[in-house]
Order: C-alpha cells, then sequence, then structure tokens
C-alpha cells in the first residue's frame, strides 16, 4: 500500500549513495528542495529506485567537473522532481526511445538499457508522470507525483 513519503530526504539519502561517482568525475549535485515540501504518496523504496537510476545515467552522461542539479517543488497537486545535467543531451532521433526497454545510448558493455524502462514503470506505479526535454549542454527528467492526500503544507 502506498504510504506518505518524504521526497527531500529520499533525495539527499540517494545523492549520498552516489557521492563516490560524483567526487570520482569531479562532478557537482544540487539538491534544492522547497521548504515546507508536501509528503508524496507512494512506495519509498520505488521512489528511490528512480532517483538512483536518473541520477546514475546523468553521471554517466555528463564530463568531468559536470554539474547535475536537483530541484523538487510542490505544483498544484503534485511535486515535481527535476534531474537535470549539463552533459551533451539527449540526441532528438533517439528521444522518443529511451523508455523502451533493452535501448541504450551508452557504449557496448556499459548499459542495459534497462534502467529508464524501469524508472518509468516505478513512476507509473507510484501515480506519477515522467517526461524529459533534452538539448545540448542541458537535459531535464521531471517526475511527478502526487501528494499525499491530507498534506496541505
Amino acid at each position: 500500500v502506498a504510504e506518505p513519503v518524504d521526497l527531500a530526504r529520499g533525495l539527499n539519502n540517494t545523492v549520498a549513495v552516489l557521492r563516490a561517482k560524483a567526487r570520482s568525475k569531479s562532478a557537482s549535485v544540487l539538491v534544492e528542495t522547497e521548504k515546507e515540501l508536501p509528503l508524496v504518496r507512494g512506495f519509498a523504496g520505488e521512489l528511490n529506485q528512480i532517483w538512483a537510476n536518473l541520477l546514475d545515467n546523468a553521471l554517466d552522461a555528463i564530463g568531468d567537473a559536470g554539474l547535475i542539479k536537483v530541484v523538487a517543488a510542490r505544483e498544484k497537486d503534485q511535486v515535481t522532481v527535476r534531474v537535470v545535467d549539463n552533459g551533451p543531451g539527449i540526441p532528438a532521433t533517439v528521444r522518443d526511445r529511451i523508455f523502451d526497454p533493452f535501448f541504450t545510448t551508452k557504449p557496448m558493455g556499459q548499459g542495459t538499457g534497462l534502467g529508464l524502462d524501469i524508472v518509468r514503470r516505478l513512476v507509473r506505479h507510484n501515480d506519477g508522470e515522467i517526461s524529459v526535454e533534452s538539448e545540448p549542454g542541458r537535459t531535464e527528467f521531471r517526475v511527478a507525483l502526487p501528494v499525499a492526500s491530507g498534506d496541505r503544507s
């Protein structure tokens, strides 16, 4: 059963887990969460898996000394989490396929092509929506999740 989840805590914990990978690339990962961010309705472990996959992909995409910014804010009856990186972007020719199982833009042996398929499935299981915008120098994944009922923060 879905329960109220503190996204700020989950995002910060996920960034902490991936800090060594970021440090090895001299990358910066910034997390900005709205001060009174409401709880969302979902499954905490699944949400953390979403953040881990999106951040790991962003770390793979950016060059050394790159930047990833994670921003979480309330938008009406949802909380939207944006994972933005300054990597080379996702080519328009493959953007429609990135959520397909076994599709990867990574070199052979470096990706299974399942990460974004899993992310999409987990987002849907948590009654959320995911979208992506990308151009050279800026890729943004947006995940919108429902605010937990009764949370009027």
